[in-house]
């Protein structure tokens, strides 16, 4: 019986099968048929059955380690630099990390099975998706950026630091992040100093997608009854001929809710790898380190060619400050 219960159903059913011949109730070529082999492969697993039982059935291998698992003492070099330098990683990030920091080249699903059988990574089931009408991709880059702030325990608490905010833009045709910067908060001169450096240096995109956050949108009531009625940031928007649309959710603005989700688990534990717990290193680390890196792994090619980000025109350039300056009547 011990022997029966270690077999699958498929070497039960082989099992059967063989018995039937055994006690004639059938022939080979009956027993061939039923078990889709060939009449000798059917005398070989008769054969066996007479001499071992039902256990000779069963794999070979079974609660025996695969030809193809890694030596004892990787797995054991991998499972302490994993449980010492990564062990809330997840695997496919452990994996990549293993490789770029410590030479060390195997697949994500290796890691994973390593990191399952230490207690350091529980399988998730996938949850089922709700069902969404996707928005499709703008055509070209800088045709739209989506543009938020987050905020988190970025720095993980390391110098005090506590929560602060993510500003972040992505482009809509390509996910490539564009910029991110760290502020203090998502307020006007934060949001102002984000983008008076975005259109310097990478050009204005021809729409920006954010959400109805006051910086951005006029929430207060006598704006419905006065449409021209303008934030801060939507009449610089408008001087430098940006259109300025407005999510109505958090899901339509969703491949910036995606980022902002990623960068919490990467972002966070890339700046604790380089013990980065100021704003200034952080924003370093991110324009000339994370974002190229992040953009060659997960950008994505744009549907039609062509960047279309406008250059400043020398008067713009010259009232920059003015244009991005807080204005009142």
């Amino acid at each position: 019986m011990p022997d029966i219960i270690r077999m699958s159903k498929k070497e039960l059913f082989c099992y059967e099968i063989i018995q039937q011949l055994v006690q004639r109730k059938i022939n080979g070529t009956e027993a061939a048929n039923i078990l889709g082999v060939t009449v000798r492969h059917v005398r070989r697993l008769k054969q066996r059955v007479k001499e071992g039982g039902a256990s000779a059935l069963a794999h070979a291998l079974r609660g025996k380690h695969g030809n193809r698992r890694l030596p004892t003492a990787e797995r054991e070099r991998i499972e302490k630099l994993v449980s010492k330098r990564y062990a809330d990683f997840s695997p496919t990030f452990a994996a990549e990390k293993l490789l770029e920091q410590h030479r060390i080249d195997h697949d994500p699903k290796t890691i994973q099975t390593i990191m399952v059988e230490a207690g350091l990574w529980k399988a998730k089931k996938k949850k089922r998706e709700i069902h969404r009408s996707w928005r499709e991709r703008r055509a070209r880059y800088g045709e739209l950026v989506q543009f938020d702030g987050s905020y988190h325990h970025w720095f993980e608490d390391r110098a005090d630091m506590g929560e602060i905010c993510l500003l972040a833009a992505i482009d809509d045709a390509t996910s490539a992040v564009t910029d991110a910067q760290f502020a203090d908060h998502e307020g006007v001169f934060p949001v102002f100093g984000f983008w008076k450096r975005y259109v310097a240096t990478i050009g204005k995109p021809l729409a920006i997608y954010l959400d109805k956050f006051s910086t951005y949108h006029m929430n207060h009531p006598l704006a419905k009854e006065n449409p021209d009625t303008l934030t801060q940031f939507q009449r610089a928007m408008r001087e430098m001929r940006v259109e300025v649309i407005s999510a109505n959710s958090p899901q339509a603005k969703g491949r910036v809710e995606r980022l902002f989700g990623t960068l919490q688990d990467r972002l966070v534990k890339e700046l604790r790898l380089q013990n980065i717990s100021t704003k200034d290193r952080a924003n370093e680390f991110l324009r000339k380190v994370f974002i190229p890196k992040f953009n060659a792994q997960f950008a994505v090619p744009a549907n039609a060619p062509g960047n279309v980000h406008r250059p400043l025109s020398a008067l713009e350039t010259r009232h920059l400050p003015s244009i991005f300056s807080k204005q009142t009547e």
